[in-house]
């Protein structure tokens, strides 16, 4: 376990991060009743996530995919150790948290791209193309709640404030969290 604190997440990777968590959330709750806004919003994914795919290409260490997404195997083999209680600290994403970034710039890609074949003239007002981004969109806000339950999940097993690294680009702040007692479980929302 790292002992030190270290600046793991880069400026790009937090703006993208916290751009995409507006952006999704702006385009999954407007959909017809703002179309105008959920049409923008929605371009906002897509660019954002081919930023961030080129990012994992040449950004810093902890940006790039081949540092922490892992083989299915080994990503199975982390959610054993954690079911047991014995996983090893990572600075950066995790082997579950690398695969759960794979998952979630995938199926909100997919999102996007079937948002933008609806404004084509092959499939505008295709109800079936409709329903796929309908489709597309929920699976997007599972996995996003999974997401959230799994950060939540890791802040409290390693007793670092995961939400709030990912502000201050900071990591490895063990015992600095915000579950040192019930009430405090939504105290991520303000610095330790």
């Amino acid at each position: 376990m790292p002992k030190s604190t270290a600046e793991v997440w880069d400026p790009f990777l937090r703006v993208f991060h916290w751009g995409l968590v507006v952006s999704f959330a702006v385009t999954y709750f407007t959909g017809d009743e703002a179309r105008e806004a959920h049409v923008v919003t929605g371009w906002a994914v897509l660019v954002l996530i081919l930023f961030r795919v080129f990012w994992g290409f040449v950004g810093p260490t902890h940006a790039r995919f081949a540092v922490f997404v892992k083989p299915p195997a080994a990503t199975y083999a982390y959610l054993r150790q954690v079911a047991r209680g014995a996983e090893p600290r990572h600075l950066g994403h995790n082997p579950a948290g690398g695969a759960m970034v794979v998952i979630l710039l995938l199926i909100t890609a997919g999102t996007g791209v079937v948002g933008v074949l609806l404004t084509t003239d092959a499939y505008w007002g295709s109800e079936a193309v409709d329903t796929l981004h309908s489709l597309f969109a929920h699976v997007t806000a599972a996995c996003v709640a999974i997401h959230i339950a799994g950060v939540l999940f890791t802040s409290v097993r390693t007793r670092e404030n995961l939400v709030w690294s990912m502000v201050t680009a900071v990591s490895g702040q063990r015992g600095k969290m915000m579950f040192r007692e019930p009430r405090a479980i939504f105290s991520f929302l303000r610095r330790p």
